[in-house]
């Protein structure tokens, strides 16, 4: 009776002091669920199966999303800490995860509230927080960083993410080498730039190219000029798959791929290659912006599109858009006409369309969800909305495009 209180003791102070919440569990019964914040849905039920597979005393995992989940094993019992993230998700991305993780939208306030107020670390300080409370629970056994770091696990998730990749990564020679959290930060900043890809968001790759983080990209080849070429591969795999998913056609994506491996392949400069592949990110993203909104955008339609990008999943009107850009609801409405030749209020629910026709044809998400997610007050308005401008139900566009 005494350990169980000692648990309760240790698991209630362990939540408070890391600001995360902290989960005990006897074999695979929830005991106990300590968080300072309140989350409505708990994110780790989605990773139990992987959480339970984690062998050894002390483990971790981290998800599609970048978030990191520890365990501490001690007896039948374990300890599971998480979610915790080093780069706060942004408003948009919170939202789209709720849609994924099917949080009912009653609890929508309470469950992005929680999420941003769960602290922040870096994976190497979850490792470190796992490791002191292992010493603690498990006799004083004390395990390094890499004794945690280095997982086969791991190593198999790695190998298929590399060969998915068409790139082939020198891993051989890392081998008992702890990974570093550049190789976190590197797949943080990879999904950020996937993202501008398939949305063609060109403005918000520019601020971030015109101030990149330093990043210790993992070493996938024997020489700095393979290591260069072998980097433009995975460029172009991954932005292909990015365009395709946000709507670009298949043949035109993957043969522009091909054309910027093969120009790739001629240099013989590492300076020529490094622009090759912020172009190829940029031409991707680019033909995405003209593909989505059909034409070059001025400071106006690029502070709209911006706009609507962070906001997709909120009903959004031209007069909340004008508070935002500081102007009178009239005047942009008549300026944004005069530039883009199309009312504002139509560009809107385009938008939105056009972001419904993805979600229909790489999800399984129900139309009323999509329908919830995108801000629409009704099923059957977001159904007329869609077939007045796509000129298709819902239901018949996700069955053609499932017929491709």
């Amino acid at each position: 009776m005494k350990k169980d209180w000692d648990l309760q003791f240790v698991c209630g102070n362990l939540a408070n002091l890391a600001g995360i919440p902290v989960r005990l569990y006897e074999g695979k019964e929830l005991l106990s669920f300590y968080s300072l914040v309140r989350l409505p849905v708990d994110p780790a039920g989605r990773y139990l199966e992987e959480i339970f597979a984690i062998k050894g005393n002390v483990g971790y995992l981290v998800t599609p999303h970048e978030y990191y989940y520890g365990v501490v094993r001690f007896g039948s019992k374990r300890l599971v800490l998480g979610p915790t993230r080093m780069i706060p998700q942004k408003e948009q991305e919170l939202h789209e995860l709720a849609f994924e993780w099917e949080v009912h939208k009653n609890d929508l306030a309470d469950f992005l509230k929680g999420m941003k107020s769960l602290a922040q670390m870096p994976l190497m300080r979850l490792l470190q927080i796992l490791s002191l409370t292992n010493c603690f629970l498990n006799d004083g056994e004390t395990l390094s960083l890499s004794d945690i770091s280095i997982r086969e696990i791991d190593q198999e998730a790695l190998k298929n993410e590399f060969e998915s990749a068409a790139a082939e990564r020198v891993i051989a020679d890392a081998e008992g080498e702890s990974p570093s959290e550049g190789l976190h930060d590197t797949m943080d900043v990879e999904t950020f730039m996937m993202n501008a890809i398939r949305r063609g968001d060109t403005s918000e790759l520019q601020r971030f190219f015109a101030n990149p983080p330093a990043l210790s990209a993992g070493i996938i080849a024997e020489d700095d000029l393979r290591q260069a070429k072998n980097t433009v591969i995975v460029a172009a795999t991954l932005a292909s798959r990015a365009a395709m998913q946000g709507g670009m056609d298949a043949e035109e994506a993957l043969t522009l791929s091909d054309s910027y491996i093969r120009k790739c392949e001629r240099m013989t400069a590492v300076e020529e290659i490094v622009n090759l592949n912020y172009r190829l990110v940029m031409d991707y993203t680019e033909r995405m912006e003209r593909l989505l909104y059909g034409h070059a955008n001025s400071p106006l339609v690029t502070e709209v599109i911006s706009y609507l990008r962070r906001h997709l999943s909120e009903p959004v009107s031209v007069e909340k858009l004008a508070r935002h850009l500081c102007r009178g609801r009239s005047r942009l409405s008549t300026d944004f006409k005069k530039e883009t030749g199309e009312k504002l209020s139509d560009f809107i629910l385009k938008q939105k369309i056009e972001e419904a026709k993805r979600l229909l044809a790489y999800s399984d998400k129900s139309c009323v969800d999509i329908a919830l997610y995108l801000g629409f007050s009704s099923q059957s308005h977001f159904t007329r909305t869609f077939k007045k401008i796509a000129l298709t139900t819902p239901n018949e566009y996700r069955i053609a495009q499932k017929n491709k």
